[in-house]
């Protein structure tokens, strides 16, 4: 059967040891505990799992721990975006032999090239592999978008399988479901707008929030393919706060100090980002109170 991306893909966080150094078992632990709480699919190397922070090695490592953890449980999706295409087709590549699903390409980050020099970027990238490539847009991160005449064009090559939209408009994100053709799948990067995005016909979300609230991202998918609407948008609503409390740290500092707070040591972010002071982890605590994802 023909692989179709679709669902809920949490974009896991790479848990580090104290000093730093890439902790293994709580990686398989995440992804586990996912599964578990089923998800669709599991996303490694994104941003939220500080792919700038690693080397080469240590992605390697990483996803081959995730392809192991899922063991053919549920797709793995890995980041391999890069400031260079030729960077960014190594990653790729190493993902397909280190038994990737799926791979999504982030826009290079410090240089601005157009849309034509992007077009030449997936392109190349996509003719690297048999792997289907999600693009990945997110300008709030990158300072760059990939365009909805971009997003049509590159769909027509046959591996390039969807978006991940993270600009946090709808308008954008409706744009790209109309301007391309059904099998091209356009997932929610922003937390709160997954609802809206499934209601427009998209295929479903890459969110962060999933590393702890897996269950209620799921909850809404669910609901919305069921056709209960009205369960649907309560499920989106219950997890707005928990998206506003990203703001309480430095990215993406909040989603590891909410696993340590519901029984999942992911450790530190790489320096220079910290931990959240006293005060912001207890407001993230109370958020996640309100969830029922903790009880202290």
């Amino acid at each position: 059967m023909e692989f179709v991306p679709q669902g809920i893909i949490p974009a896991m966080v790479t848990p580090f040891t104290r000093d730093e150094r890439l902790n293994e078992t709580a990686l398989g632990e995440l992804v586990n505990r996912l599964i578990g709480d089923g998800v669709h699919g599991v996303f490694v190397l994104g941003s939220q799992g500080e792919y700038y922070a690693l080397d080469a090695h240590e992605k390697q490592r990483a996803l081959e721990v995730a392809v192991a953890a899922a063991a053919g449980r549920v797709p793995v999706y890995a980041g391999t975006g890069a400031t260079t295409t030729r960077e960014a087709v190594a990653l790729t590549q190493m993902a397909e032999r280190g038994g990737a699903d799926a791979v999504s390409v982030i826009t290079p980050t410090f240089i601005t090239p157009s849309q034509g020099e992007l077009y030449e970027h997936y392109r190349e990238i996509a003719a690297s592999t048999r792997l289907p490539v999600l693009l990945y847009s997110n300008p709030g991160r990158t300072g760059l978008q990939i365009s909805v005449e971009l997003a049509a064009r590159l769909a027509q090559i046959d591996n390039v399988a969807g978006i991940k939209d993270s600009s946090g408009d709808l308008t954008t994100t409706a744009a790209f479901i109309n301007a391309t053709p059904a099998s091209f799948r356009v997932f929610a990067g922003r937390d709160t707008l997954i609802f809206a995005t499934l209601l427009y016909g998209g295929a479903g979300a890459v969110a962060a929030s999933g590393n702890v609230a897996a269950r209620h991202l799921v909850r809404i998918y669910d609901a919305c393919i069921a056709g209960n609407m009205d369960a649907a948008r309560a499920a989106q609503a219950e997890i707005a706060p928990l998206r506003a409390a990203f703001a309480l740290g430095t990215f993406p500092a909040v989603i590891k100090e909410a696993l340590l707070m519901t029984g999942l040591d992911a450790g530190p972010c790489r320096r220079p980002v910290g931990p959240l002071n006293d005060e912001a982890r207890e407001q993230l605590r109370r958020v996640l109170r309100d969830l029922e994802l903790v009880t202290d």
